[in-house]
C-alpha cells in the first residue's frame, strides 16, 4: 500500500474460497482439489486461493475456481467469512467463501495451477479436509438452506438446465447431506469405520 494513507499497522491476507455442489441422482457432491504444495499437501480442500491486489472478491474466487478446476460461468453467492487465527499455518488469513451450483451429474473438471488432482466427492463419504474447509462446507449447506426461502436470491444461483424436479432433487440432497455432519470432516458412517478399525486393532501407526 502506498499513499499518504498507507500505515504499518499488521493486517491478514485476505483468500477467496468456493463450494461448488452438484447432485448425483438423488446424492449431492461437491468439488474438491487435491494440494500440491504445503501447508496440507496432498490433502483434499476447496478450490480458492489468495485474493491478488485491487481484485474483487467475487472476481477471485471465479479466477481461483477456474484456475484450479477448468469451471467458468457458474453464478457464486458470498457464503461469509472465517477468519479463527490459527485455521491457517502459513499466518492469519481470512477466507471469504462463495457458493456455486453446478448442473446435475456435474460438470467435467480439470486440475491445475496449484491443484494436484480435481474430483466431485459425495457428501456422504467425505474425505478430511485441509484448513477449516468443513466448517465452510457446513456453512454452505446452512446457506443454501436459507436461500430456499428466499427465491430472489437462489433462482440466479441455479442452472439454466434446473427444472422443478432438479431444484426437489436438489433441496431433497441437502437436507439428507446437513445431517452427514460435515464440520467434522468425515461422514457419521465414515468414523464410525474408523472407531471400528481401531477397536479390532487392525490400524498401523504413524
Amino acid at each position: 500500500m502506498s499513499g499518504e494513507h498507507a500505515y504499518a499497522h499488521p493486517r491478514p491476507a485476505v483468500t477467496a474460497d468456493v463450494v461448488v455442489l452438484a447432485t448425483f441422482g438423488a446424492r449431492l457432491r461437491v468439488l474438491l482439489i487435491r494440494r500440491k504444495n504445503e501447508p496440507f499437501r496432498g490433502r483434499w480442500a476447496l478450490p480458492g486461493g489468495y485474493v491478488d491486489q485491487n481484485e474483487d472478491l467475487p472476481d477471485a474466487a471465479l479466477r481461483e475456481l477456474e484456475e484450479e478446476t477448468g469451471l467458468r460461468g457458474l453464478p457464486i453467492s458470498q457464503i461469509g467469512a472465517f477468519g479463527k487465527p490459527g485455521r491457517d499455518p502459513r499466518g492469519h488469513t481470512v477466507s471469504v467463501a462463495f457458493l456455486a451450483i453446478a448442473p446435475e451429474g456435474g460438470t467435467e473438471v480439470r486440475a491445475g495451477d496449484d491443484a494436484g488432482r480435481a474430483r466431485w466427492a459425495p457428501l456422504h463419504r467425505l474425505p478430511s479436509l485441509a484448513f477449516d474447509h468443513a466448517a465452510i462446507l457446513a456453512a454452505a449447506l446452512g446457506h443454501l438452506e436459507t436461500l430456499r426461502g428466499d427465491p430472489s436470491r437462489l433462482l440466479p444461483l441455479l442452472p439454466a438446465s434446473f427444472d422443478l424436479e432438479a431444484f426437489a432433487r436438489l433441496a431433497n440432497a441437502a437436507q439428507q447431506a446437513r445431517a452427514v455432519s460435515p464440520r467434522e470432516g468425515a461422514s457419521r458412517p465414515a468414523r464410525r469405520r474408523a472407531a471400528s478399525r481401531r477397536g479390532s486393532g487392525s490400524g498401523r501407526g504413524r
